[in-house]
């Protein structure tokens, strides 16, 4: 297992010898247990990466080790409380509150997602906590990087890596 370190006072993500910047949330970051739905904060501590999930025509899966999938045109994450699938892939349109994941920005070309408040998720501590495409501006909590920096990233990740998120 290999960790990909954040040292998100600094805006500095290391993997190996690789160095970067980085963004976090907009809320800065925060202890796990004081994530709240919709605070902005990108929350401590280390979180196994779960999957890669990648935007069709805008970047290649070639060399992944990571388990991966495509994401489809009516693909959404729920960020909502109360829909019984929070913090999970939902499909879209959906009666509950619930982020697509294909965005008129490049953000979510590539998606790491991170096993944050999944193992079971508790409802309103974060869903959607992402290492994503850096938008130029802080995240809603999510970690991103430049697209650049990703794809050099990308294919040294393997299952079992994880991202340690430090103050």
């Amino acid at each position: 297992m290999s960790l990909i370190r954040v040292e998100s006072g600094a805006g500095r993500l290391t993997f190996g010898d690789l160095v970067m910047s980085c963004t976090i949330g907009r809320g800065g970051s925060c202890a796990a247990g004081d994530k709240r739905e919709g605070d902005g904060c990108t929350p401590l501590g280390s979180w196994p990466i779960r999957a890669a999930l990648l935007r069709p025509g805008k970047v290649s899966a070639m060399g992944l080790s990571l388990p991966w999938r495509w994401i489809r045109s009516a693909e959404g994450w729920s960020d909502d409380p109360v829909d019984p699938a929070y913090n999970r892939p939902v499909r879209l349109p959906r009666g509950f509150s619930a982020e697509s994941l294909i965005r008129e920005d490049d953000a979510y070309d590539v998606i790491i997602v991170l096993g944050h408040n999944d193992a079971p998720p508790v409802r309103g501590q974060g869903s959607a906590i992402f290492f994503h495409l850096s938008e130029g501006r802080p995240t809603a909590g999510c970690v991103a990087v430049e697209r650049s920096d990703m794809l050099r990233l990308l294919p040294l990740l393997a299952p079992g890596d994880a991202m340690e998120i430090l103050p």
